[in-house]
């Protein structure tokens, strides 16, 4: 019997591979690698100074990673930036929306900068906000919403352009604790309906699911990566939170 090829193995969403980057004297990573599925949920955790943003602002190429790889669906973000970029949407923690701006006006303008036409640019922002919720309220200027509102309007925009991968940086930071839940959920729904691969900094243990894949950062070096349980044995504990803790002590596992 002949034995069937095996399968080619699936382009992770995003791959990191060997960055390190230093601000002066100071690395604010060092040496890290670290993978998102295609169709993943996986969560960045690692508390304030992690260098979490640090490494976001690579990824979206605010910063030049020097050393090491970072791909986007496969593509290089240094060699073809154009390329990778296309293929990502980014909330970064600091809010970024036009507050005088409608709802829809600060979507259509988004889709501009990615070759979206005017009137594909309002279908498109018609789909994402009743997506998300929000289909009464693309008339309103921003200022008008809510925290989590804004949120969810900044998710909304960074779909406009049907990415693959979405990085999420502290989304829910200063959101009351329905607000967090109902964000939390919008973006697994992305993950399950859409098959988005996301990675979401956040330094909230209870963020965290159990089918969730993890990722531990803590002064800029990768502590652990894996899955839920794989992180438990890792640590010999029985939760995240102890995990998390266990893993962010001065020297860390291992």
């Amino acid at each position: 019997m002949t034995a069937l090829p095996n399968p080619a193995p699936e382009i992770p969403a995003l791959a990191v591979t060997h960055v390190t980057h230093a601000f002066g004297a100071r690395k604010a990573l060092d040496d890290v690698s670290l993978t998102v599925p295609a169709g993943s949920f996986t969560a960045l955790l690692g508390p304030n100074g992690a260098g979490k943003t640090t490494l976001f602002s690579l990824i979206t190429r605010l910063y030049d990673n020097r050393t090491g790889r970072i791909a986007v669906l496969g593509r290089d973000v240094r060699r073809e930036p154009a390329a990778a970029l296309s293929r990502l949407g980014v909330v970064f923690q600091a809010r970024t929306l036009d507050l005088e701006l409608s709802v829809v006006q600060n979507l259509v303008y988004h889709a501009t900068l990615h070759g979206i036409g005017f009137r594909a640019g309002r279908r498109r922002a018609q789909e994402v906000l009743e997506q998300a919720g929000l289909a009464d309220r693309g008339g309103d200027k921003v200022r008008n919403l809510s925290g989590g509102q804004m949120r969810r309007v900044e998710i909304a925009r960074a779909l406009m352009h049907r990415p693959q991968l979405l990085l999420l940086d502290e989304p829910t930071v200063g959101l009351d604790i329905g607000s967090r839940a109902a964000l939390v959920a919008q973006v697994r729904q992305l993950v399950a309906g859409e098959g988005i691969g996301v990675l979401w900094a956040t330094h909230i243990i209870e963020e965290i699911a159990p089918d969730d894949r993890i990722v531990v950062l803590h002064q800029g070096r990768i502590r652990a990566e894996g899955g839920h349980d794989e992180v438990l044995a890792q640590t010999g504990t029985t939760d995240i939170s102890d995990a998390f803790l266990k893993l962010t002590e001065t020297g860390g596992v291992g």
